[in-house]
């Protein structure tokens, strides 16, 4: 009888229990909703959307506030409110640790002068004064050099020469001068500095590598670069999310450099003096003096 009762309950759980079963279903993920390649496509055939023709953004976001940004023009200023001037010559060394973000690899200080200078952005001089204009073609001959290597033909063992183009390397250029113009403003009663032009320094170098001049390559007149300067971004140590501008390097002066000339009768610079001809560290002790006597000039127009 026992035997019996668990036979029937086998029976019973056997034909009831297939009634609660789940159904399958099929189960759909997102790469299974993509239809897979064809034999016909290769990967490459079918990742490429024709209609995807924007790149992927470098950042979490595309930033536009530096190319729109605008150049605050500087101040009026009537002649007769200016109560004193004194015109000063400096060098700037991207060496220094201060102005490494002139060798900004991406875009260097430079790089970005010639580039502008070719679009026709930036115009160049030859001069300090800014007399004599520069063509494109001029500069774009400065930017390279050519040198002839004799060589022997292996077919008709004649000697040849080989001309080979070596464009210039833009960190090769490691000094700037800059031309500035400090002045006191009669209206504001304070002492002001404003830069009138900027040129990279080239190093030319005889057979041996021996250097034996520096010159600048062109100059640029920078109150009229202002806008080229203030579209272009500069490396904020600090902060990638604000970046700088040439325009803010230069107008708040973040920057290292020495004076190296200062308005006089004979228009000499302190390397040309005989005393400071052949020392380099009485050199920058005269620059730190003008500086100082720079700075000390407007507290001595004041009386307590």
């Amino acid at each position: 009888m026992k035997v019996f009762k668990i036979f029937i309950a086998a029976l019973f759980l056997g034909l009831t229990l297939p009634m609660y079963a789940q159904e399958p279903q099929e189960v759909r993920t997102e790469s299974s909703e993509e239809p897979a390649p064809t034999e016909e496509q290769t990967p490459e055939e079918f990742f490429d959307d024709p209609n995807d023709t924007v790149p992927p953004v470098d950042d979490i976001l595309e930033r536009k506030l530096i190319n729109e940004k605008l150049v605050l023009d500087y101040e009026p200023m009537r002649e007769a409110d200016l109560f004193w001037s004194k015109r000063i010559w400096r060098e700037l060394d991207v060496r220094e640790k201060m102005n490494q973000r002139f060798m900004y690899t991406e875009a260097p200080f430079f790089k970005v002068l010639t580039e502008a200078i070719s679009k026709g952005q930036i115009r160049a001089y030859a001069d300090e004064k800014f007399k004599t204009r520069l063509k494109v073609d001029e500069i774009s001959q400065k930017l390279f050099s050519i040198d002839t290597t004799p060589i022997v033909n292996t077919e008709t063992y004649e000697e040849e020469l080989k001309i080979t183009r070596n464009d210039i390397d833009y960190t090769s250029i490691r000094k700037f001068r800059i031309k500035e113009v400090w002045y006191f403003d009669a209206e504001s009663s304070t002492l002001k500095c404003r830069i009138l032009g900027i040129a990279p320094i080239q190093d030319k170098e005889d057979d041996q590598g021996n250097l034996k001049y520096s010159a600048p390559m062109f100059w640029i007149y920078y109150p009229n670069c202002r806008k080229v300067f203030a579209k272009t971004r500069v490396f904020n140590e600090g902060n990638d999310a604000s970046p700088l501008t040439w325009d803010d390097i230069f107008e708040m002066r973040f920057f290292s450099s020495y004076i190296y000339q200062e308005s006089n009768v004979q228009g000499m610079r302190l390397h040309d003096y005989a005393s400071f001809k052949d020392n380099g560290v009485d050199r920058l002790l005269e620059s730190q003096k003008i500086k100082e006597t720079l700075f000390n000039f407007e507290h001595d127009l004041w009386s307590y």
